[in-house]
């Protein structure tokens, strides 16, 4: 259920259909399999420390797992901006959610 390979990022990234709020991105592209796919993008750059990293990819996989079975068939990379890094858990994973509900089928 996961996005490994720069082939697979490469693929959502060329012609990806794109939503956005102020701490996360989520790029979408439609897949052949029957199931979603996740890939994840936190740059050090962006959010400092690896435990506040790790605690965002935690809540976006969290996230991701609870809707998967509602989700279309696709490919989608979550991207987080560095202004997640300051937001509160709870208010993070209730954006991920308003997200998701843009890709439900």
């Amino acid at each position: 259920m996961k996005l490994l390979t720069t082939l697979h990022f490469q693929y959502v990234f060329n012609h990806a259909c794109k939503i956005t709020c102020k701490e996360l991105t989520i790029l979408k592209r439609n897949n052949t399999l029957n199931f979603p796919r996740l890939g994840m993008i936190l740059s050090k750059k962006n959010i400092k420390y690896s435990c506040k990293r790790n605690q965002i990819k935690r809540i976006i996989r969290e996230s991701f797992r609870l809707n998967q079975y509602k989700l279309i068939n696709s490919d989608f990379i979550v991207i987080a901006n560095a202004s997640s890094a300051i937001t509160n858990r709870k208010l993070l994973a209730q954006k991920l959610e308003n997200l998701w509900v843009y890709y439900h089928q």
